[in-house]
């Protein structure tokens, strides 16, 4: 029996996540910090005082003023939408579709998703074994054709950055026939900052969030700064409305209150270190260095570690089923109570197979 849902929905999968209960939640990357009650206190008073009957701004409008004062950024070179993600999509939608798309693997898997769902000609150009991009192989991939470039700055879920002077003098040689996006979920972690890099180009996006550093998972609002040529472009995109009273308010709390996220970051930068240096000579697992809020780790038997994990109520993300991570899991950097708790289950194993 034939169905009118495309061949492209039917053939993809779901997104690959499963949520499951546990102590220590150390799965998605999250913030280990809840945003603070007293910032919670003023959204909750600006909602009590705002018409509820009305549309919210048709494209962000506030949400849009309050990201330009923060980042320095031109106004009209801002699109605001519930997630990053969703940006990801409506790129394809904007570069992709009947076009390339050009990545990296392993990656974010909504790269290979968003590009898949809409018929994208998909390329995905492994690392290096150290996790390095692979310039050849992109410059290939990038010889023929338009579409859409995405490269994570810091690297998801590796946790690896790029050198910035060779990323520089590599993307120096990609034509305007590309959008490029640099994906900088995770940028407040690692200190890096392609701002400057997007505003000589016009045909370049930096793809920020709030879930991470801000730690406004649970909100979900992500942006795009570019020229505003191309935002006006990408704008077309987005549903009208498509950001309530709620993400207004809290977007705006949240910016004219830095510290607390400043603070944040700080904490996991610390952990990440102290962290680092208990693991780094680990007798089985191998830790690898990394530059975000997580720690991307190899074992010798994936289902056995997180088992050993999750006896102990600590919760990680397999990542053994992507391209080159055999053996690998991934742990958020968490508060230190998780992460001792974690440290204690990882230096228990001193053998292969610890609870065979």
């Amino acid at each position: 029996m034939s169905s009118p849902i495309r061949q492209a929905v039917l053939n993809s999968p779901a997104y690959p996540f499963s949520a499951i209960e546990a102590k220590y939640k150390l799965d998605q990357n999250e913030n280990p910090h809840d945003f603070p009650a007293q910032l919670k206190t003023q959204v909750l008073e600006g909602l009590a005082q705002t018409a509820w009957n009305r549309y919210p701004d048709l494209n962000a409008d506030r949400i849009k003023a309050s990201i330009a004062a923060y980042e320095g950024w031109d106004v009209n070179g801002i699109v605001a939408t519930t997630g990053s993600n969703v940006l990801i999509g409506l790129i394809t939608e904007l570069a992709g579709i009947g076009q390339k798309v050009v990545t990296v693997k392993p990656n974010f898997s909504l790269y290979a998703l968003e590009a898949n769902l809409l018929e994208a000609d998909l390329h995905e150009v492994p690392l290096n074994q150290n996790f390095s991009l692979d310039y050849v192989g992109l410059s290939q991939a990038l010889e023929q054709g338009s579409g859409v470039l995405y490269l994570p700055q810091p690297h998801a879920p590796t946790g690896s950055l790029e050198d910035r002077g060779a990323l520089e003098t590599f993307l120096a040689t990609v034509s305007q026939n590309w959008i490029v996006i640099l994906d900088e979920a995770y940028y407040q972690f690692s200190g890096s900052d392609y701002r400057d890099l997007v505003r000589q180009n016009p045909n370049f996006i930096s793809l920020r969030t709030f879930s991470k550093a801000w730690g406004l998972a649970g909100v979900r609002l992500g942006y795009a700064l570019c020229h505003p040529d191309l935002a006006l472009e990408l704008q077309k995109l987005v549903p009208p409305f498509g950001a309530s009273l709620f993400h207004t308010l809290t977007v705006q709390v949240a910016l004219e209150n830095p510290n607390y996220m400043h603070s944040g970051v700080a904490h996991v930068v610390a952990e990440r270190k102290r962290m680092f240096e208990l693991l780094k000579d680990h007798p089985v697992w191998k830790f690898y260095p990394s530059y975000t809020n997580f720690f991307l780790f190899r074992t010798p038997d994936a289902q056995a570690a997180y088992q050993h994990l999750l006896e102990r109520s600590i919760l990680v993300r397999k990542q053994n089923s992507l391209f080159g991570l055999e053996g690998c899991l991934r742990v958020s950097i968490g508060t230190t109570l998780e992460n001792d708790a974690f440290l204690q289950a990882a230096l228990e194993v001193t053998i292969e197979h610890p609870d065979s």
